[in-house]
């Protein structure tokens, strides 16, 4: 057990904040002294993996198309996407859900397309035409080199038939489910290394006591005991005593734990807009998504007294911004402006100092809903700044995190006070450190002093407005620049533009 991370020292900034949108101001002073000694275990690939649910046009029209659509597609699924998607990079994909999920009978999506039931989709409005079934998203797993973490039933399916669609995707042999996964069009096995035991037990999965959702999970879990990661649904509503009570009544049954977390500039009647915010609600969206931390020392606090092996994960399987829909758009739709960019590094950071216990998370989600990485329209497509946080943040996944002390200035907005930098820092498996620095602050730049002594090169991501979003007129609008800087005789020193993130690998040390 390690106990060493990132250490932040923060003092309040003295001068009054600027009105928003005002001109160019003396950058704030940082220091960030980094050691080589190491933070924690591995950062994880799979802490950037994604959620996939049947709602809105996150899967019809934003993944799949068809194969008969004139949109160039492989076997259904949109070339243009799923080029994108395999650039950046998918570790893991979660699927079907989300609430859809505990609503969900398997055998609705195998078999003839054409023979497929159609059913109300009573979450999200609408009807689901099981046109994309297990075949069709483990194609897509395959198709971008992904894991599959399939999410169950617990909700309104017996434990039975979670039993069955294991061994349906899985058996090898001639069982009678293997034999109809073959009669179906798939003569191998597939590879569900992650499979989830219901979703939001305390809400659309059943709103469950958590004594009864233990027992619950004890019972299912029992029949899929040795074929799988066994993810249990733990929090979403900042409560530990569901966790304490998972803990203790389920350890045994469970291979890893989820969290929830969603951040919201307003409240659950009225989120907020996506674009078009004011200097409060860019402050407060930054503001919530710092308070992911506080969730993952509280939950990590109670699982090690009962798991002080530190066995079962934590998996943030539902993160990211969520905004209110525009009239007219589809259910969930948002834009996604580079605030959003700055929630996700903000949120990498946040998993890189937990890694004893954060073992996975899923962005909310892929495709034209919540805080997604790509959004279309027919046959356009384009990517969005949180899109191009994650592929900033590639050389972070599978480094180990490095102590380091971070010395910044706070600011305020209104009665909101926050960080002038957020970091993170890291050792690659080549032995370079990748550094990243995130200028919270959306008026003045920040002078970010280090101990380190090799040049930097990387990447930087910025706007001239705090809600600058990629259209599809427009798609370059909020895009990475390159950025080096190089060291002096004092050390390296790194410049952030206001409202900026930048990652950088260091060299050799």
């Amino acid at each position: 057990m390690t106990t060493t991370r990132l250490t932040r020292t923060f003092a309040t900034l003295a001068a009054a904040v600027l009105p928003f949108g005002a001109g160019a101001a003396e950058p704030v002073q940082a220091h960030l002294d980094v050691t080589q000694q190491p933070a924690g275990p591995r950062i994880e690939p799979t802490v950037y993996g994604h959620f996939v649910e049947h709602l809105g046009r996150g899967v019809y029209d934003g993944l799949w198309v068809s194969p008969e659509s004139p949109i160039p597609n492989t076997r259904g699924w949109r070339n243009d996407v799923v080029g994108a998607l395999r650039q950046v990079g998918i570790p893991v994909m979660r699927w079907p859900g989300g609430c859809y999920a505990d609503d969900y009978d398997w055998r609705d999506g195998i078999g003839d397309p054409s023979k497929r039931p159609v059913r109300v989709n009573r979450w999200w409005g609408g009807v689901e035409s099981n046109r994309v079934g297990t075949h069709e998203f483990m194609d897509l797993v395959e198709q971008l080199g992904s894991e599959a973490y399939m999410s169950g039933n617990m909700g309104s399916m017996p434990p039975r038939a979670m039993a069955e669609w294991m061994e349906y995707m899985t058996a090898d042999g001639t069982s009678t489910l293997a034999e109809e996964r073959r009669r179906n069009g798939r003569a191998k096995p597939w590879s569900i290394k992650y499979f989830g035991i219901g979703n939001e037990s305390f809400g659309c999965g059943g709103h469950m006591r958590p004594e009864h959702q233990a027992d619950l999970h004890n019972q299912y879990a029992t029949f899929l005991r040795g074929q799988t990661v066994r993810v249990a649904s733990g929090d979403g509503e900042g409560d530990d005593h569901r966790v304490e009570v998972l803990m203790q009544r389920s350890a045994k049954h469970m291979d890893a734990l989820t969290l929830h977390y969603y951040t919201i500039p307003g409240d659950w009647t009225k989120k907020g807009d996506a674009t078009g915010f004011d200097a409060r609600a860019w402050a407060k969206t930054l503001h919530g998504a710092l308070g992911i931390e506080s969730r993952l020392s509280a939950i990590t606090k109670v699982m090690d007294k009962h798991d002080p092996a530190r066995r079962i994960g934590l998996y943030v399987d539902e993160w990211g911004t969520w905004y209110d829909t525009p009239q007219g758009a589809s259910a969930l739709y948002q834009q996604n402006s580079l605030r959003d960019a700055m929630v996700a590094a903000l949120t990498f950071n946040a998993f890189h100092r937990h890694t004893e216990r954060v073992k996975m998370a899923n962005i909310a989600q892929m495709v034209n809903v919540l805080q997604a990485m790509v959004l279309t329209d027919g046959a356009k497509m384009v990517l969005t700044p949180t899109y191009h946080a994650f592929d900033l943040y590639k050389p972070f996944r599978g480094a180990t995190p490095l102590a380091a002390t971070l010395e910044a200035p706070r600011f305020r907005t209104g009665d909101i006070e926050l960080p002038a930098v957020e970091a993170s820092v890291a050792r690659a498996a080549d032995g370079s450190t990748q550094l990243a620095l995130v200028n919270l602050d959306p008026q003045r730049p920040a002078r970010v002093a280090t101990n380190l002594k090799g040049d930097a090169r990387g990447r930087v991501l910025t706007a001239a407005a705090v809600d600058a979003h990629n259209t599809f007129d427009k798609p370059q609008a909020v895009v990475p620049a390159p950025y080096a800087a190089r060291a002096g005789a004092q050390g390296l020193v790194l410049e952030l533009p206001p409202k900026s993130i930048v990652v950088v690998s260091v060299g050799k040390p």
